[in-house]
């Protein structure tokens, strides 16, 4: 195994690190933990956001920190929920007066973490909200379905509504609202690697590839032979835009994520048929990006994600934010 690190037991605290110094000017590390702070926290007079997960997922979450999306995440270890405690200790320590807004994936542990740590929160009179994302449609049923990619449209738009002073109930409305119209799939080429077990999770043979699969190296719902770029595009545009029924005329948000060790390259060559296939489909494309966001370590992969945006949502996308990863919508 290679990878460029000092300690795999430290690879979290390091990271966290260097997040800190490279953005020292929107970011801040609350000492002995893995909390991510905005700058100027707390920000008075204005809902709060919060959200967190295990580490391995870079930009996510630390990276949309900043005015206009995030103030606060938490990172666990490496695909393992963070602590209670330290959830606790974001929502205290950027609490503006106005509620603290969670955002948390559809994970067992995280919600586990999440809930404890909200408790603990409503004891000292915190008013909290949450919205739980579940956008991956390789998983049937709807209450089961893990949030994957699409966070970032929840972590956007609701920081958004709350900059602009929405408050609690609000805010957490249109997180909600956020997460009803967002669907993402994902395919893995290759398996990823922890770096304290050195060999990867999973295998996959050279003609192979596996659909539907987990950000945390999680079983896709197939395997299936090795698709050509836009063989894989066609497969997965099919199965978020109908499990989001996509109608003619409707405008949506594009979203082509890589997993972590996809080439621009292969991103632009998947999106350019998933832009086909949305044009003769008649929807209308507002907005459309490509990077890698929400990764799982050095999977080699792609994800999907079409977030159908209304009037509030197209003006709240466009509002300016400032973190280290989010992409410019031009």
């Amino acid at each position: 195994m290679k990878k460029l690190v000092n300690d795999v037991n430290l690879v979290v605290d390091e990271e966290l690190d260097g997040l800190t110094l490279l953005y020292p000017n929107i970011l801040q590390r609350f000492p002995n933990s893995n909390v991510i702070l905005r700058k100027e926290s707390p920000v008075k007079g204005k809902v709060s956001l919060v959200s967190g997960g295990g580490s391995g997922h870079e930009p996510l979450h630390g990276g949309f920190v900043g005015k206009g999306m995030l103030d606060a995440s938490i990172a666990g270890e490496v695909f393992t929920a963070p602590p209670p405690d330290q959830i606790y200790s974001a929502i205290r320590n950027v609490h503006g007066g106005r509620g603290v807004l969670l955002i948390i994936n559809n994970y067992s542990g995280d919600l586990m973490n999440f809930k404890l740590a909200e408790e603990m929160a409503s004891d000292d009179g915190i008013e909290i909200g949450r919205v739980v994302v579940n956008d991956d449609v390789a998983v049937e049923s709807p209450e089961n379905r893990r949030g994957v990619a699409g966070t970032i449209f929840a972590l956007k738009i609701a920081g958004a509504a709350a900059e602009r002073g929405d408050n609690l109930l609000d805010t957490q409305r249109i997180g909600e609202r956020v997460v009803a119209n967002t669907r993402s799939m994902g395919v893995a080429l290759t398996s990823c690697t922890l770096p304290r077990v050195g060999k990867p999770m999973f295998a996959l043979q050279e003609d192979e590839q596996e659909l539907g699969i987990g950000v945390h190296g999680e079983p896709g719902i197939q395997r299936t032979r090795m698709m050509a770029a836009n063989e894989v595009a066609t497969v997965l545009y099919d199965r978020v835009s109908k499990d989001l029924v996509l109608r003619r005329e409707e405008e949506v948000v594009l979203m082509v994520n890589g997993m972590g060790a996809t080439p621009m390259m292969e991103l632009l060559i998947f999106s350019r048929k998933v832009v086909k296939l949305l044009h003769e489909n008649g929807t209308k494309i507002f907005r459309s990006f490509a990077g890698s966001f929400v990764t799982s370590l050095d999977m080699a992969g792609v994800s999907l994600t079409l977030l159908r945006v209304d009037d509030e949502m197209k003006e709240l996308l466009l509002e300016p934010e400032r973190t280290p990863s989010f992409p410019k919508l031009l």
